[in-house]
């Protein structure tokens, strides 16, 4: 037998009734996703900024990072809403290394499905609880919904699951904004099928049922560059290219045509200090042009408490990633205003 069965996981209401949320932060949940609606529909004409570490890999670490982001939210708030990345799942392109704490509590331990959940459920309402602030994760394993639900305020669909019927149809269900990556060929169109099949209904099999979905109207697009053939980075942020997608755009059959830069990957080609320029570029851009200003609602910035990377090991540096290299915190914080100030 190909796979060897180790033990049946809590279903998602075991784990929602241990794990509850507070009538408080349901009500504050419902708040964000609506200002957050309002911003990809176009009714706010705030600024969405998806910010936080590649991999959320450390609770503590991860809600010290949120908290911080708290204060500089308060002083912006009448011109960009933070939404913090939790990404609690993480793909790796060879199907090695740390794919998150979902799936891997503690990286130095061997993985843990069951205590993965717990702890990716934990993590985000430590987060609502001690900063309001709900957040973003990459929905990497489409069966993983359920159990986050009633946390999420933003999800997105990753660039090597795009393209999965599955992804797209499980997408069509989510109640909350949804931001679909262009697959790492660089394919604009392949990413608009996507948001098309996923602001539609369908009728599939999810999680051992038959299933209706209403689809989702609140998807969009997200830019996060591509790989050549001959495997160097190409950028899809510049003027031209938000053109592009504007245009693409207008020849389907799309509500609430919207688009978030995502300031690293291949956009940056993993520079990461590039983000802040690539944020400049991007707000430039929207200055420059009503309809890229119509399209472009936000940014995605890989950020954490301390700039680069690290590899796993018992020495580890608090508050660096142990994936993709990541702006530092005065960084950070300085692009935030900075962003505030731009978008006027």
């Amino acid at each position: 037998m190909s796979f060897n069965y180790l033990r049946p996981l809590p279903t998602p209401e075991e784990i929602k009734a241990e794990y509850p949320l507070t009538k408080e932060l349901i009500e504050n949940k419902k708040k964000r996703d609506k200002e957050i609606a309002d911003i990809i529909t176009g009714k706010d004409d705030r600024f969405l900024v998806i910010i936080g570490p590649c991999s959320a890999d450390n609770e503590d670490s991860v809600i010290e990072y949120v908290s911080r982001l708290l204060p500089i939210q308060e002083k912006i708030k009448d011109r960009v809403l933070i939404v913090p990345r939790i990404y609690t799942n993480k793909p790796r392109t060879t199907g090695e290394g740390y794919k998150g704490i979902a799936s891997q509590p503690d990286p130095l331990k061997e993985p843990d499905m069951v205590e993965g959940l717990i702890a990716m459920r934990q993590l985000h309402i430590r987060a609502m609880k001690e900063t309001g602030l709900t957040a973003a994760d990459e929905m990497l394993y489409p069966e993983n919904w359920p159990y986050v639900e009633d946390l999420l305020s933003y999800v997105a669909i990753g660039a090597r699951s795009v393209e999965d019927q599955h992804h797209r149809l499980t997408a069509s269900g989510f109640d909350v904004a949804s931001g679909m990556k262009n697959p790492t060929s660089g394919d604009f169109s392949i990413m608009l099928n996507s948001v098309y099949a996923a602001q539609h209904p369908h009728h599939f099999a999810f999680a051992g049922h038959e299933v209706e979905t209403s689809g989702n109207p609140l998807t969009h697009t997200i830019l996060r560059g591509a790989v050549s053939k001959h495997g160097n980075a190409t950028q899809n942020y510049h003027f031209e290219d938000l053109i592009r997608l504007h245009n693409m755009y207008q020849e389907m059959d799309i509500v609430n045509p919207a688009c978030i830069v995502d300031a690293n990957h291949s956009n940056s080609g993993k520079q990461f200090k590039q983000q802040i320029r690539i944020v400049r570029e991007v707000m430039a851009s929207r200055k420059f042009s009503s309809e890229i200003r119509n399209l472009v609602k936000g940014v995605m910035i890989e950020s954490y408490l301390v700039e680069g990377n690290q590899k796993i090991s018992n020495n580890q540096t608090y508050g660096q990633s142990i994936t993709d290299p990541c702006l530092g915190w005065e960084d950070s914080e300085k692009l935030l205003y900075t962003i505030a100030q731009l978008n006027m």
